[in-house]
C-alpha cells in the first residue's frame, strides 16, 4: 500500500489525513500537540462563551475513526533534495511515497510582544486572555486595546477576523454585566482600512458598528513596540492599555525557513494551483504554510485550507496511485467566507472574484456560527 506522511495536525492535516483515508492510502499523520485546536471557536474562551476542553478532539480519536496512524512529535528538519523528514524524537523519515506540508505558520515578532496575548496563538494562550479579562472586570474599569498586525513581504497572511470577533464579543460580555461604559475599548492596526479586503459593504457595515458601540480606532500607523501599560506607534504616539490583545501576521514556518524548500519572500511554501510544491515531486503543500496565488484580497482562513488538503489528496492520487479523474486547482475558488461572530448576532461575509455580500444577521448569527462549531465536530467524528 502507498505511503503518505503528512505533517501538521491542523485543520489542514486532518482534512487530508481524512481524504486520503477515504481512497485507501495509508496515512501516517505527524503533529506537535495530541489534538486538533478548532481555532474558529476559540473566540468564545476569554468571555466564558466555551469551555477549552470543548474547543478540540483528540487526534487519537480521529486517528481510531479514519484509520490513520499517529506521530506525536515535532518536525525540526525537511529536505527537498533527498526527500528526507526528521523528526526532533523519532529521527528522519524516508519513506513515504509523498508528503503533505501543513505545518501551519510562525508569528512575526514585535518588540515587546511579550506585553500582548493572542486569539490565534498558543491554544493555551485564550485561557490566558480569559484570566486577564476576569481580572479586569474585577478591577472595574480600565483601558482596553485590541489589534492585529501586517506583513508588508505577504499580504494574505494577516488574520484579523477573529481580533473583530472578540473585541465585539467583549463588548456585548460587559454589557450584559452591565459595566460597559466602565471601559475605553480602541481597536488598532498599521494599515488604513483594517478588513477592507472583506469587501466595502462589510468594512462599512463594522464601521457603522464601530460608531454605535462606541469603539474609538487608531488606524494607518505602524508599530513600534509594545509596553507594559501600552503601545508606541512609529511617530511615538502611544495607546494606553490595561488589556492588549494583538493577532501579529504570519510568517514562514521556522522549519521551512531553515529548509532548501522554494519558498516566496515572506519564508511560505512555494506551490502551483495543484497544491504540488515547486520543484518537489510528490510534496505538496496547503493552508498556512502556503504562498498563495490569486487576487490581492485574498486571505489565509480555514475552509480554503481544507479546500486545498482535499485538492492535493485527489491529485495525488491523480498522479501518483492510477486514479481517474481531474486535477483540482484551488485557486479558482478563493474566497474570503465568515460569519462574524459578535456575541449577540452576526454578520456573514462572503467575497470572490465576482461578488461581495455582507448580510447583518441579528441573533440567529451566533447560534448559526455555534451550530457550525457542533457540525465541525460530529463531522469529523461521525460522517
Amino acid at each position: 500500500m502507498h505511503k503518505v506522511l503528512i505533517l501538521g495536525g491542523g485543520i489542514g492535516g486532518v482534512a487530508a489525513a481524512i481524504a486520503l483515508r477515504k481512497q485507501g492510502v495509508a496515512v501516517e499523520l505527524v503533529s506537535e500537540r495530541d489534538y486538533l485546536f478548532i481555532y474558529p471557536l476559540a473566540i468564545w474562551i476569554p468571555t466564558g462563551g466555551a469551555q477549552f476542553r470543548d474547543i478540540g478532539i483528540p487526534l487519537s480519536k480521529l486517528a481510531r475513526k479514519h484509520g490513520f496512524s499517529l506521530t506525536i512529535d515535532k518536525v525540526i528538519a525537511l529536505d527537498s533534495e533527498r526527500k528526507t523528514v526528521t523528526l526532533e524524537k523519532t529521527g528522519v523519515r524516508d519513506s513515504a511515497a509523498f508528503v503533505v506540508i501543513a505545518l501551519g505558520a510562525s508569528k512575526m515578532k514585535h518588540d515587546g510582544i511579550e506585553h500582548t496575548t493572542s486569539i490565534c496563538g498558543k491554544p493555551e494562550d485564550s485561557l490566558v486572555l480569559k484570566a486577564k479579562i476576569e481580572a479586569l472586570i474585577e478591577r472595574g474599569s480600565g483601558s482596553i486595546a485590541f489589534g492585529f498586525g501586517g506583513n508588508p513581504n505577504d499580504p494574505s497572511a494577516v488574520r484579523g477576523g477573529p481580533g473583530f470577533e472578540l473585541f465585539f464579543n467583549l463588548h456585548h460580555h460587559l454589557t450584559k454585566l452591565g459595566i460597559r461604559e466602565r471601559f475605553e475599548m480602541t481597536f488598532f492596526a498599521p494599515m488604513a482600512e483594517p478588513g477592507a479586503r472583506m469587501g466595502k459593504r462589510a468594512f462599512s457595515a463594522m464601521a457603522a458598528m464601530f460608531e454605535a458601540d462606541n469603539f474609538t480606532t487608531r488606524y494607518g500607523k505602524k508599530i513600534s513596540r509594545f509596553e507594559a501599560d501600552g503601545i508606541v506607534f512609529e511617530d511615538q504616539s502611544r495607546l494606553k492599555s490595561d488589556l492588549c490583545m494583538f493577532i501579529p501576521a504570519s510568517d514562514g514556518h521556522e522549519t521551512v525557513r531553515r529548509s532548501n524548500l522554494p519558498q516566496n519572500s515572506a519564508g511560505f511554501i512555494r506551490i502551483d494551483d495543484y497544491c504540488r510544491i515547486e520543484g518537489v515531486r510528490g510534496w505538496y503543500a496547503v493552508g498556512d504554510a502556503a504562498a498563495l496565488e490569486g487576487p490581492e484580497w485574498k486571505a489565509k482562513q480555514g475552509h480554503l485550507a481544507e479546500l486545498m488538503a482535499h485538492n492535493a489528496a485527489v491529485n495525488a492520487s491523480v498522479e501518483h496511485f492510477g486514479r481517474k479523474e481531474e486535477m483540482r486547482g484551488y485557486q479558482e475558488h478563493l474566497n474570503i467566507l465568515c460569519v462574524m461572530d459578535m456575541g449577540d448576532g452576526a454578520g456573514f461575509v462572503y467575497k470572490n472574484s465576482k461578488r461581495e455580500l455582507f448580510i447583518p444577521m441579528p441573533v440567529v448569527g451566533h447560534w448559526l456560527k455555534k451550530s457550525w462549531g457542533h457540525y465541525y465536530k460530529l463531522s469529523k467524528l461521525w460522517l
